[in-house]
């Protein structure tokens, strides 16, 4: 069993609130944000955003649910995705236009909140064009972590929407059929952001922000273990490229623009 959670939000947010709440770290400045520039906003259709990390030059990492219209289900059209690298005060390090989006085929937006949803929230988006820019360095992905292994989070938030911020101290609390709890602290916007391990000596990502949740009485964030899905993303990614060359494009069961689905988002209790 996954034990006692309560899922009560999906991490999409359309617009921006208050103050800047405690336990992050702004990277406002080009200081504070040197070596976090592969770090950016996804803006979804004009109307929401998620948070993303590039993991090669045209790759980004993010969580399947923001591909969905929370108010549809429908899959929002890649053409309406953008992933701005770097993204603070009003500008970005790169802009970029998403051409293909693929997420885990066994995710369903229409699905209940469950640790299935939230185990297979993973997608990954191939840019237009590729980011080659001195100081925007794709992150190397890693194994999943233990419980109790140290990570960070680096994110968007809907009182943090101009520049992203750093939690740096929070650990696995459980991982449990392949979902992770952590004491992340997480917010609307953070649907998508990297979780960074660095046990390597290097931030490596591990995971990726799925949702918040209350796990024993207490507060957390979700995310799935990465190894695997990324895994099978990144074939099916190839096979999509490969069969746009031959056939024009290519359509898979894991995120073609063709496919929607009617679904509902994690609610507030």
């Amino acid at each position: 069993m996954f034990g006692r959670f309560i899922l009560f939000a999906s991490l999409m947010w359309a617009a921006a609130s208050h103050a800047q709440e405690s336990g992050f770290r702004t990277l406002a400045s080009l200081d504070q944000g040197k070596h976090w520039e592969a770090v950016g906003r996804l803006e979804i259709a004009g109307t929401a955003f998620c948070t993303g990390a590039l993991i090669a030059s045209d790759l980004v990492l993010t969580a399947a649910h923001c591909l969905y219209d929370a108010k549809t289900g429908r899959r929002v059209p890649v053409q309406d995705i953008q992933f701005l690298a770097g993204w603070r005060k009003g500008r970005a390090a790169a802009y970029r236009y998403v051409r293909t989006a693929l997420h885990h085929p066994d995710y369903a937006f229409s699905a209940r909140a469950n640790p299935d949803r939230v185990r297979n929230d993973v997608a990954l988006l191939k840019l237009q064009h590729p980011i080659r820019n001195t100081t925007i360095t794709p992150f190397q992905t890693d194994v999943h972590p233990a419980r109790g292994d140290r990570l960070g989070v680096v994110s968007y938030g809907h009182d943090r929407t101009n520049a992203p911020s750093l939690q740096e101290v929070c650990d696995v609390i459980a991982r449990q059929e392949g979902v992770l709890v952590m004491s992340c602290e997480v917010d609307f916007g953070s649907s998508g952001s990297p979780v960074f391990s660095y046990d390597s000596g290097v931030p490596r990502i591990v995971s990726v922000v799925s949702a918040k949740a209350e796990y024993g009485g207490q507060p957390v964030s979700l995310g799935t273990s990465l190894q695997e899905p990324l895994r099978l993303l990144t074939g099916a990614m190839v096979a999509a490229q490969q069969s746009e060359l031959t056939a024009g494009q290519g359509k898979l069961g894991v995120g073609a623009r063709s496919v929607e689905m009617n679904g509902a988002k994690f609610v507030r209790p």
